[in-house]
Order: structure tokens, then sequence, then C-alpha cells
């Protein structure tokens, strides 16, 4: 019988503890940068585990190489250029200008949960929505002060359900590639979960928001044109593309839109895509680095270690679901970054769909999904902490949390979707026809 041993997960826990702790001593959980938290951890296995040091070294850079995490990387690439040409020529200013110069006094709440779900899906950031939606829903608040905690509830929940769905989320390219899944098939098996939680979101916000008496004013242009590169990126997608064309088409069009819009050189935008690249570099070096470190700890069978412990509370795919929620939910609590858990998390996630027969877009629905919801709800996570910061300490975190429905709701349909679905896989399937 094989033993597995605990101690192949040191440089793991060493990943995780340098990460929060130094979170906890500045208290700022992106102040130390990533990367280097999981090159610590590297750095603890090579003389932890055994094999000689090239044996070693040959599995870091496979695991660094491996076709998914190069995958990942060149898609955050991407990503980050799509993002900052789409912000150099105002589609995302518009898209909140639209969203808010249309909102009617007795849907403020709503209205204020629907841009931000509009705006985080388009431009794949929670924290980027909160960001730019935060200042103007404190400034909305001035309208009824009752109306804060709400208010801030439905941005947090709209931000994070962006970040779950977006076709270019960190987490969403991140899970995609960990569980080897079509980026189609998690989106229509994790749409049909958050849309269901949202509509319930924005029935509990009409029905327990308080009055508000003034009109909401923003002006904006008609320059609608500037919505095409996100709606490509949608329709492509969905028609079932590869996601680099997606993303490659999608930045053109956004380039040829400033082209024609703006004063702004080509040679610029060139400049501006390569900015984006660099936006995502610590997210780029990181998913390198914990592919190597996955890489070694997984040779040195520590995620046989994990998978032994977990499956034997496994009864089925139910509960395989269930561990899976569990593994990144604990993984986040842990790094206060969902992207960062899903990475952590996902080869663990892997073994236990592909073990227990778990449909694979559930699988990695149910993973994107609970990374979410923790990160939203943590008290020490950017999205908490950027909306509490803004309020400047006119709420609390339990009134933030109190308000946070969509998270509630997203939790309890997605566990009801796992033990209450007895054919999840033909419905699925179903639906596809």
């Amino acid at each position: 019988m094989i033993k597995y041993k605990f101690t192949t997960l040191i440089p793991l826990i060493v990943f995780i503890v340098v990460f929060i702790g130094a979170g906890i001593y500045y208290n700022d959980f992106y102040k130390f940068p990533s990367p280097i938290a999981a090159t610590i951890g590297v750095l603890v296995a090579i003389p932890l585990f055994k094999d000689s040091l090239n044996e070693k070294i040959e599995t870091f850079v496979k695991g660094c190489g491996d076709s998914k995490i190069i995958t990942m990387c060149v898609i955050y690439l991407l990503a980050g250029a799509f993002t900052t040409v789409t912000n150099v020529i105002g589609a995302t200013d518009f898209i909140v200008a639209v969203g808010i110069g249309n909102i009617t006094p007795e849907y403020l709440i709503i209205g204020v949960f629907i841009i931000s779900c509009i705006l985080s899906f388009s431009i794949g950031t929670s924290v980027g929505s909160i960001v730019a939606l935060g200042p103007i829903v404190v400034g909305l608040a001035q309208y009824n002060t009752e109306s804060l905690p709400m208010l801030a509830g439905a941005l947090l929940g709209g931000a994070m359900f962006g970040d779950n769905l977006s076709l270019i989320s960190d987490t969403t390219i991140a899970v995609t590639q960990v569980m080897d899944c079509q980026m189609k098939d998690k989106f229509i098996a994790n749409f049909k979960i958050a849309f269901a939680a949202a509509i319930l979101t924005i029935i509990a916000i009409f029905v327990t928001q308080p009055q508000s008496t003034e009109v909401v004013q923003m002006t904006y242009s008609n320059q609608y044109y500037l919505l095409i590169p996100y709606l490509a990126i949608i329709v492509l997608s969905i028609l079932g593309l590869h996601v680099f064309l997606v993303l490659i088409l999608s930045i053109i069009l956004a380039v040829f839109i400033g082209l024609l819009s703006t004063d702004i050189l080509f040679i610029d935008y060139m400049r501006f895509i390569y900015d984006g690249f660099l936006s995502v570099n610590e997210i780029f070096l990181l998913s390198l680095i914990t592919g190597g470190l996955a890489a070694l700890i997984e040779k040195a069978g520590g995620i046989d270690y994990i998978i032994n412990r977990v499956q034997k509370n496994i009864k089925g795919s139910k509960t395989a679901n269930a561990a899976i929620a569990m593994v990144v939910s604990l993984v986040n609590l842990a790094v206060a970054n969902n992207t960062v858990a899903i990475i952590v998390s996902g080869p663990i996630a892997k073994k236990i769909a592909t073990d227990y027969n778990v449909e694979k877009a559930q699988a990695t629905s149910v993973l994107d999904i609970f990374s979410c919801i923790i990160q939203g709800l943590i008290p020490y996570g950017a999205q908490v902490l950027i909306l509490l910061s803004l309020t400047d300490k006119k709420m609390g975190y339990l009134d933030l949390l109190s308000n946070s429905y969509y998270l509630m709701f997203l939790f309890l349909i997605t566990v009801l979707t796992i033990f209450l679905s007895r054919n999840f896989k033909l419905r699925q399937n179903l639906s596809n026809i």
C-alpha cells in the first residue's frame, strides 16, 4: 500500500503562509508580490524532495512549460491588452455613464447592481469594476444615507458576477485551463446558476430597498459603437472560436474603432497593447511559477496525499463536487485571491472530477463559483477592503456582508444544484442541442 506523506505539502504551505502572513503584517494582501511567495515555496521544495537537483529542476521547468500553463499566460496577455485598449478609447467610461445616466430613483440600487454586472462582465475584473463605480456609488448615497450598505452590497455582488462569469476574467481563464474545459461549456453551466442568483438578487433588492427621492443625472454621448468590442467577445466565444482568435479579433476591433473616433496614433495603440501585456505580469509570473511548484508537489505525491485524505468522505459525484468546493474555499481563505486559489487547487479538483466522473463543465463551474463567493465575503479581500475604504468608515463590514444578496443566493443555488440535480449531465447535453 502506498503511503502518502504530509511533508510533500510543506512547500505549498510555505507559499500560503508567506503570502497570507505578509498580507496580515502589512495590512495589505497585495503588497507582497505573490510570485515571490510562490518562488519561496519552490526553494523549499528543492532541498526537501528526493531526486537529483537536475531532475527537480527539469520537473519544475516542465511544470512551468506545461501547455495549459502557457496557454493560460498567453490569454492573460491578450485579455490585459483588450482591457487597456478599450479603457483608452473610452468604452469602460461609456458603459458606466450610460448605465448610471438611465437609472430612475425607484430603481437606483437595482440599477447599480445591473450596471456593475455588465461592467465587470465586460472588463473581466471585480476590482476594476469597484474602483470605477465605487466613488459614484458612494456619491449616490447622498440621496438617501440609509441606502449606502445596500448600494455597496449591490456593487460588490455585481462585481463578483462578472469576475465569475466574464470570458476574459483571470478566474475564467485559469479555471478553464486547469480543468481542461471549453470556455463555452463552462459559461453555459455557470450562467444558469449566476443568472438565477442575479434574478433573486433583483427581487430581494426591490422588496427591501429604501426609497430614493432624487433623480440620478449623468451625461454621456451616443457612442454606442464603443460596445462593439465587448459584443464581439461574447458572440465569438459563444460561436466556439478559440479564445486566442476571439481576443485578437476583439483587440483589432477596439484599435480600429479608436483610430476612427480619437486622435490617438496607431503607434500609440501598439504601446497601449504592450502596456496591457505588462499589466498582467504578476498573474503571468505567478501562473508559471505555481505551475512548476505544482509539478514538484505532484511528483512528490502531494496531490495524491490530499486526494487520499479527501476521498474518504466522497461517496459519489455530488460529494465530489462538495469536496472541490471545500478545497478551493479553504485555499481562498488562506491566500485571499480567487485566481491564486484556482491555480493552486485546480490540479486537485481536476483529479477529483476525473476519479468520480463529475461532468467537466459542472466541476469547473463549482470551482470558479466558490472561489468567487469566498473572495467576495472575506473581510481581508481586495474587493471588500476597497469598498470599505471608499465609504470612509460610514459603513462597517457586517453592514456590507448583510446586504451582499447576490453572493448569498449564488451560494444557495450552487449548493442546491450540486445536491438536488439528479442528471445534470443529461440536461447539459440537451441544452447544447
